[in-house]
């Protein structure tokens, strides 16, 4: 029989078959693809002279088929995990590491690339430069010892990087914490009934350290269990890894020249240097700290007595209430997730860019419960698909996030299909619920929304610190008011949104940025400050708690009662999420975000202004200088002070 993964899907837009491909089909798959896309190399080099055709785009277009194998595989891998794919992980990361390296370490390849001389245009006199960094920041240029040394030291870090993500998965599972139904008193019955099993109730821990419903548990003791089985993932399973990641790291940035592996990723960033992004964290850490100390002094006093972790989030959410008269139970109401959605994520899309989303019935997801969604231009014309996994499942790895299966290319003649993935348990959505929604369209525009030549500049195929700005500029539609009003109405009434109430919603958006900066300047520094060592890489895995204490009181960052968002044991975006020394981009786009809104504040969310945005940001993914990308939108050059404005930091330094 024709395995499905080796041939292209003849679905509408090249969606996978899903029905027809199963785990079995992956590593024969795998195999042959490796064979062709090795075959298409050799042909590469025996062209008889390298032109721009023959060698550039031949190398753009080679490996379709291990790119489909990939997405099946990976994505599925991180939305229904099994011990059956991480078995066959375990098996094809080191030889798919191996593969890529044995790529961009041939010589005769890089030889070839280095004597073309790319067209004028800029998209491929980028993709030429992109290339040619690319090999260099893969050893083209190191001896055979130095190739070899750095193979190695790739294959072992897609190892740790695999077993650091499955490690946290399965100690996420083991630590779900069951709760008897007294226990869980100021949860709603429909929260309630997504937690029940066998007359218990189960919560699942969510990724970052301080978790939901910390704000929401009336009962102290319910809130530190929940707290306590947070701070426990990886800590018997993930510290050598951590250790030995970091090691390998730094070994690997001065094989190829760098002091740091934070200098040898961050070179490739906007920021440009990682003295930049250390720096960012020592302007901001101050101000946040101060915040965060006068945030818990006034939670404290509304508790009567000094609050700790657990506790901190309740209180703090019953000030908000008190201060500004929101009831989290009541607001949720008017958040039906489909009607979040359709109402309000697409609707804010159309207004914006033109663009219609409807679902597409005759085509399916992965799961049943995973939904397909065509997406058009205003004219009709197809401009590709998403999938939307929105339910909680023991098996889906935490966190929220967009991904591909196809990439946009004129070259290859492929237009995108995407996928945004969540946890929601309940119907009736929170306020963070209903922001991560819009964060990952965000994600998912910029990946539909492409429009380039080459598969390797589409979409999200930017730097990390620029890939967040289209996604979290898309979270200030979700309670803009002609936004809002349009899809905030509640499930029992039909009540449109009332203006003081959604006013005190905006409001409460800026409610506690004291700690929620803190928690997340804590994270980089700690990110920054593993991944910054030029030397002396701590061995013993006890010393993990001291050296992330040192971290944070280097920059002011260790408040009493306040965690880092993410600790090393359970920091899966550094340590298995592609984030290392990057953490910090969050922040970064976050500048470039809240001065691009002030755009958009001026001149109103319309067409014309989304039209502007789209153009310049969404359609250009790495094909345009990324400073000159924004001054076309913003018309100059990012302003830090609205992004100090926003985040109470109005002191801070810029």
């Amino acid at each position: 029989m024709t395995n499905p993964l080796l041939t292209p899907s003849t679905l509408p837009y090249n969606l996978p078959d899903f029905a027809a491909i199963r785990l079995e089909h992956v590593e024969p798959a795998f195999e042959e693809a490796l064979k062709r896309h090795g075959a298409e190399i050799a042909a590469i080099t025996t062209q008889a002279e390298p032109t721009w055709e023959n060698t550039v785009e031949a190398f753009e277009l080679a490996g379709a088929d291990l790119d489909r194998v990939m997405a099946w595989f990976f994505n599925l891998q991180g939305t229904d995990s099994t011990d059956e794919f991480d078995a066959v992980a375990d098996r094809i990361v080191p030889k798919l590491s191996a593969h890529v390296d044995s790529i961009y370490q041939n010589g005769e390849l890089y030889a070839r690339i280095q004597a073309v001389e790319p067209p004028e245009d800029e998209e491929s006199r980028r993709l030429y430069g992109e290339l040619t960094r690319r090999f260099t920041r893969s050893g083209a240029d190191l001896d055979a010892a130095g190739k070899t040394r750095l193979q190695e030291i790739n294959q072992r870090l897609s190892e740790l990087s695999e077993r650091f993500g499955r490690n946290l998965l399965a100690d996420t599972k083991a630590l779900a914490v069951t709760f008897e139904r007294d226990e869980l008193a100021g949860l709603s019955e429909e929260q309630l009934a997504a937690y029940e099993e066998g007359g218990r109730y189960v919560v699942p821990v969510e990724l970052p350290t301080t978790q939901s419903l910390q704000a929401e548990l009336e009962d102290s003791t319910s809130r530190h269990k929940l707290f306590d089985a947070s701070r426990q993932r990886g800590r018997e399973s993930n510290p050598e890894i951590v250790l030995e990641s970091v090691a390998l790291r730094l070994e690997r940035a001065r094989l190829l020249g760098f002091d740091s592996h934070a200098d040898f990723v961050i070179a490739e960033e906007t920021a440009g240097t990682a003295a930049a992004a250390r720096q960012l964290i020592a302007d901001l850490a101050p101000a946040a700290a101060a915040n965060a100390n006068a945030e818990r002094k006034l939670a404290s006093e509304l508790a009567g007595v000094e609050v700790d972790g657990a506790d901190w989030p309740y209180w703090q959410a019953k000030r908000r209430e008190e201060e500004l008269g929101i009831d989290e139970a009541e607001l949720r109401k008017y958040f039906p997730l489909e009607q979040v959605l359709t109402d309000g994520v697409f609707s804010a899309a159309n207004l914006l860019y033109g663009v219609t989303v409807d679902k597409r019935e005759d085509l399916a997801g992965y799961r049943e419960d995973v939904d397909v969604w065509e997406v058009k231009e205003a004219d009709g014309t197809g401009i590709g698909l998403l999938l939307t996994d929105y339910a909680a499942r023991p098996s889906k790895r935490g966190g929220a996030w967009m991904s591909s299966f196809v990439d946009q290319s004129h070259l290859a003649g492929t237009k995108p299909v995407v996928v945004n993935v969540m946890s929601v348990s309940s119907n009736l959505l929170t306020i963070d619920e209903v922001t991560t929604i819009f964060h990952e369209f965000g994600h998912a525009l910029h990946g539909l929304l492409s429009d380039v030549r080459y598969p390797s500049l589409s979409g999200t195929n930017v730097p990390r610190d620029w890939v967040e700005f289209p996604s979290q500029i898309n979270e200030n539609y979700a309670f803009a008011p002609e936004i809002a009003r349009h899809y905030a109405r509640h499930v029992d009434t039909g009540e449109v949104i009332p203006d003081e109430l959604l006013a005190a919603l905006q409001a409460s958006r800026q409610f506690g940025q004291g700690f929620s900066t803190a928690e997340y300047l804590a994270a980089s520094a700690i990110d920054l400050a593993w991944h910054s060592l030029e030397g002396d890489v701590p061995s013993d895995p006890a010393a993990i708690d001291a050296f992330e204490r040192d971290a944070l009181r280097e920059v002011g960052l260790d408040v009493d009662g306040l965690e880092p968002r993410y600790r090393s044991t359970w920091f899966n975006h550094i340590f298995a999420g592609g984030y290392s020394a990057g953490y910090y981009s969050y922040l970064w786009a976050e500048a470039l975000d809240a001065d691009g809104f002030e755009l958009v504040r001026e001149e109103g969310i319309n067409r014309a202004t989304g039209q502007k945005f789209r153009d310049a940001i969404l359609s250009k993914g790495a094909a345009r200088d990324y400073a000159e990308a924004y001054r076309a939108f913003r018309g100059r050059d990012k302003d830090t002070r609205p992004l100090l404005e926003r985040r109470g930091l109005g002191g801070a330094v810029s």
